[in-house]
């Protein structure tokens, strides 16, 4: 089926303008033609009168957890059966796709029967058109006694890193993820040195590394251990953002966590986000995460957007939150956009991610409005292609 789409503006995340006046013919689900509307629209199976709308990419939502529901109780649902985790799955997969998310990067499932719940979710999922695609990392690695042995795979020293490392690429995962926040707020349970070899067993076999860094001796030791990218970085520095800009290491913030954490202070009684005191240490990790951005956007440091949802108190639909918390912290909304478009494919190396490409497939959608100006034009969604 041939169907024409006219009149649309494009925000491809490129630059802050729109392309306005364009034409884009989708043909059996591939994209045959972009451009200016002409000769080239006149004909189709299908026309669609885009006029007002703007054409944006599938999104890529580079920091998820594809089991797991979120909410304030996030933490407890991760032992959940089975069963009710993969339901989870199905939920999450159908409202991030209606919410223009058509990729996963799934940073950390529990285990199940030996392996990670999200890579069984990513096979079933593979030729559904209804459902984001999913690149996965397996469960967490952490050093031994930092979190509940249920949900990761734990490691004493560092040949048993190098050998979690190889038992989850076994298992399937695309990339791997380790834990970089420890027991000591000044100390990294790895050092740069055993990070570099998990880098390095990891790399050998064409696999990239993470890491969950909230504190600032965890970013050090990623980013000097040669991590692809480091997830939330709540304390970021100029000495480390300036050698994540050297070395390309990818920055996912993940802010939309703790923007979320305030509406649960009007909306919940747990004490964590509800007493003064909670709300108190969530104004001070806001200004600090907001600020560390800052600093990355401003040494020009790759940042890529995600929601943690599943894994933090955020929804698989709240990509436009994450894309206005990142604005909020300095980025252009454009640059916003980029990071939750094609930034993120560059993050998950699938150079046809977060972009709208002749022979490309047709991941994108419409909004009302101007997100290249308005992010909360992404929440406006009309149609998909």
């Amino acid at each position: 089926m041939k169907t024409v789409y006219r009149h649309a503006a494009i925000a491809d995340g490129t630059s802050p303008e729109l392309l306005l006046d364009q034409c884009i013919v989708v043909d059996d689900g591939r994209v045959t033609f972009i451009g200016a509307d002409d000769a080239h629209c006149d004909s189709g199976d299908r026309t669609i009168d885009a006029g007002g709308a703007t054409v944006v990419p599938g999104m890529v939502d580079s920091h998820s957890h594809t089991v797991l529901p979120g909410g304030s109780h996030w933490i407890a649902r991760i032992d959940d059966p089975t069963d009710e985790l993969l339901q989870v799955a199905e939920e999450n997969g159908e409202i991030a796709y209606q919410a223009g998310t058509r990729w996963f990067r799934d940073v950390g499932s529990p285990p199940r029967d030996g392996a990670a719940l999200a890579l069984r979710v990513r096979d079933v999922w593979e030729n559904r058109i209804d459902r984001p695609y999913i690149r996965a990392a397996g469960t967490w690695i952490s050093k031994a006694g930092v979190l509940p042995p249920t949900i990761d795979i734990e490691a004493a020293d560092a040949d048993e890193l190098v050998e979690a490392v190889h038992r989850q690429l076994d298992d399937g995962a695309d990339l791997i993820k380790l834990y970089l926040d420890g027991p000591d707020p000044d100390t990294s349970p790895w050092t740069a040195g055993e990070v570099a070899r998990a880098v390095v067993a990891a790399g050998d076999r064409g696999a990239t590394v993470t890491a969950h860094a909230t504190r600032l001796c965890g970013a050090v030791a990623g980013v000097d251990g040669g991590v692809d990218c480091i997830e939330h970085g709540s304390h970021l520095d100029t000495d480390v953002v300036a050698r994540m800009a050297d070395r390309g290491t990818f920055l996912v913030p993940t802010l939309g966590v703790i923007a979320s954490w305030e509406t649960f202070a009007a909306t919940t009684a747990l004490d964590r986000f509800a007493s003064s005191h909670g709300r108190a240490l969530l104004a001070k990790r806001k200004e600090v995460s907001f600020e560390s951005v800052r600093l990355a956007q401003r040494a020009g440091v790759r940042i890529a957007a995600g929601t943690d949802f599943g894994g933090g108190s955020l929804r698989a639909n709240h990509m436009a939150w994450e894309v206005e918390c990142l604005v909020t912290a300095g980025l252009e909304a454009w640059e916003a956009l980029r990071a939750a478009t094609w930034m993120g494919g560059e993050l998950l190396r699938e150079p046809v991610a977060g972009r709208i490409m002749i022979g490309g497939r047709a991941d994108f959608f419409l909004v009302h409005g101007n997100p290249l100006d308005d992010p909360a034009a992404l929440w406006r969604i009309w149609r998909h292609a």
